[in-house]
């Protein structure tokens, strides 16, 4: 299966080169800019997260997704995730088949739980139901995805009897992958409903996933369903040097993962656990020849065909993140698939 790369934002509040924080909709405004340079510079994904709280701008990634449409000619169109156990396939469906529509078959939906549970409260569903709300919803999104008239009971929302849903698509189908975290079930469900996995690595040396990538692969085969493309969720940064892109990142890394603690319990990240993570954890951060020798290396250890790196970490600037995807583009890339190239040679 060829290769291909792409980039993942949850919307990420940021601040201006100054500090001053910038509000919700200039950072959603930058977002759709950070998606055109990413089509003109030849990346293939861009990806967009579902997030309902007030440290990201965007909660309705599909609308944001249909705006990069109008102004971008090639570049996949899809979500990081699309949490769907508190969304309704049915409306799903429709949304994304309307975006495919407008972005001439563009339209990508990653289905995933989601790392944050506000969406369950804000929308009247009970935590209690996580697992079944995933397992039936998902199982509906994929009859839906048919594109055929669908008849489906379960407990999570009313049946459909022969009912079909529209507007159909041109190409016949959305492409659909399923958002793992790093559970055996998760894992296994994905190959059971022969869909493509993206394994988002947000902690630890990446190639302690490889048994989950193992475990896929040979699930897919017990289920007797062909081979699927495997994806890597990664956060990281790319800046001109490594110095810079080590110190560009760490104060906006420690605010995300501060807030995020304090609300768990967790305590304070320190700078040495930071850079412990660089050094060999899950973050891909460094110069162009640093994050390519660790983007193939975690492609390599996963036997992986798709790495999307999660560029926005924090309230990092725009110019910032900007670079950072020129650099990836234009010079990580290039040297990731040379890479790969000579150690399959």
């Amino acid at each position: 299966m060829p290769l291909s790369f792409g980039l993942d934002t949850f919307g990420d509040m940021t601040v201006d080169d100054d500090g001053t924080p910038k509000p919700a909709g200039q950072v959603i405004r930058d977002l759709v800019e950070q998606a055109v340079l990413a089509d003109r510079l030849g990346l293939d994904h861009v990806s967009i997260g579902e997030h309902h709280r007030d440290d990201f701008a965007v909660s309705a990634p599909d609308v944001v997704l249909a705006g990069i449409a109008t102004r971008t000619q090639r570049i996949t169109l899809g979500t990081a995730v699309t949490v769907l156990s508190t969304d309704d396939p049915v409306r799903v469906y429709e949304r994304f088949a309307t975006l495919d529509g407008l972005s001439g078959g563009r339209a990508e939906i990653t289905a995933g739980r989601g790392s944050f549970t506000e969406s369950f409260t804000l929308f009247g569903h009970d935590l209690s139901d996580y697992d079944v709300l995933f397992e039936e919803k998902l199982a509906l999104l994929v009859a839906l995805l048919a594109e055929q008239p669908v008849t489906w009971s379960g407990s999570t929302r009313p049946a459909l009897t022969g009912q079909s849903v529209y507007p159909r698509t041109e190409r016949g189908r959305i492409a659909l992958r399923v958002g793992v975290g790093g559970t055996p079930q998760s894992v296994v469900r994905a190959a059971r409903l022969g869909l493509p996995m993206a394994l988002a690595i947000i902690g630890g040396d990446p190639a302690r996933f490889a048994p989950f990538a193992e475990l896929y692969r040979s699930a897919l085969e017990q289920f007797e369903q062909p081979a699927q493309p495997l994806s890597i969720h990664a956060p990281g940064h790319v800046a001109d040097t490594d110095e810079q892109a080590v110190e560009e990142l760490w104060p906006h890394y420690a605010t995300m993962f501060g807030r995020i603690g304090r609300e768990r319990g967790w305590p304070p990240r320190s700078k040495e656990q930071y850079l412990e993570e660089v050094r060999s954890g899950s973050l891909h951060v460094g110069s162009p020849e640093t994050v390519a020798r660790k983007v193939a290396g975690t492609l390599h250890a996963l036997g992986a065909q798709r790495f999307d790196l999660k560029y926005s970490n924090g309230p990092l600037p725009h110019s910032r993140l900007l670079r950072s995807i020129e650099l990836y583009a234009t010079e990580v890339v290039p040297r990731v698939r040379a890479l790969l190239h000579s150690s399959d040679a």
